[in-house]
């Protein structure tokens, strides 16, 4: 019949082996290709400005608004 201390070394042993097997693992690894970013932006902006006769005398050089 095996000692008590046998089986208490037996137990230990088991459980740490268990133990190890649970241990988590991280891995840092270089990606093959290099990282690109796309930018597919086109920006187009338009501004119209429509000039009524009236506002265009107010504007005028000689009205003396500006």
């Amino acid at each position: 019949m095996p000692t008590k201390a046998y089986l208490l070394t037996v137990s230990m042993l088991t459980g740490l082996f268990l133990l190890s097997a649970c241990t988590p693992r991280i891995e840092l690894t270089m990606p093959n290709e290099p990282i690109t970013i796309n930018l597919n932006v086109k920006i187009d902006h338009e501004i119209r400005i429509k000039v009524d006769k009236e506002i265009d005398d107010l504007f005028d050089e000689d009205s003396g608004l500006f």
